[in-house]
């Protein structure tokens, strides 16, 4: 008898714009919310300057002892390379992988993504902000 092993599915540790369960399911919706989390030894930055929002958008800065919130997705395997687009990866964006802990203290490994070059901090749009403030509330962090 031949065993089927199943690997699981990827997660994607969402903490700027994808937060917003709407925006990120409008650009993918076989992304499939799965818990809210916390990502450790990083700090929540805006840098760069987007030509959609009109200002900086979220950004994760390593710095011990800090803390960003974010929520987690499954993202089944046929829907990866579409997320990838929409997250701008690999030109604007690249994937880090990172561990991130739940409410109940499980451990995911999740993989999420940065900006692919160094920028300057900057301001984030009004709207840009508000987008984040729907996203915390989606996955109850607020």
């Amino acid at each position: 008898m031949a065993l089927c092993y199943n690997a699981p599915m990827p997660l994607f540790f969402a903490y700027g714009a994808a937060l917003s369960r709407k925006y990120t399911l409008e650009r993918c919706p076989e992304c499939k919310p799965r818990v809210s989390a916390t990502l450790s030894g990083y700090q929540l930055i805006f840098s760069g300057w987007s030509r959609v929002f009109r200002g900086g958008t979220a950004s994760l800065k390593p710095l011990r002892g800090a803390r960003v919130k974010g929520g987690v997705y499954d993202v089944p395997d046929s829907a990866l390379k579409k997320l990838d687009i929409a997250e701008g990866f690999p030109t604007q964006n690249a994937k880090l992988n990172v561990l991130v802990n739940t409410e109940t203290g499980e451990s995911l490994s999740c993989f999420t993504y940065v900006p692919a070059h160094p920028a300057e901090e900057s301001k984030p749009a009004p709207e840009y902000l508000a987008l984040l403030q729907q996203g915390y509330r989606d996955w109850g962090l607020i």
